[in-house]
């Protein structure tokens, strides 16, 4: 349970971090960041689960990975209203940067 928390955490702060990056994406304070990345787990968690069995390559994998992660960032503005709001390119420059930001955060830590 604390190691969630703990993720939950990193993940607003991470989020944050890239709001101030990306044009065409902002978050509404550490509260509205961490209501929001939430929001972004439970989305990609049910997103897995409904395509975590396709067959893909490792370069699709990746491709629809970094298509599925800015499309349920995208959709987290519509579900906590006034926490994140971004536009399209913003979706998907904050998917790119979050990917990147991802493989050095410590796997403790996701």
């Amino acid at each position: 349970m604390l190691g969630m928390i703990v993720r939950f955490i990193v993940s607003a702060i991470v989020l944050l971090l890239v709001s101030y990056i990306v044009p065409g994406l902002h978050v509404a304070g550490f509260t509205g960041a961490l209501i929001a990345a939430v929001v972004i787990a439970v989305l990609g968690y049910v997103v897995e689960l409904a395509f975590g069995k396709t067959k893909l390559t490792r370069f699709h994998r990746g491709a629809v990975g970094f298509i599925t992660s800015a499309v349920v960032i995208y959709l987290t503005q519509f579900i906590v209203p006034g926490s994140i709001r971004v536009n399209l390119i913003g979706a998907l420059l904050a998917s790119l940067v979050i990917g990147i930001v991802d493989t050095f955060v410590p796997t403790e830590l996701r």
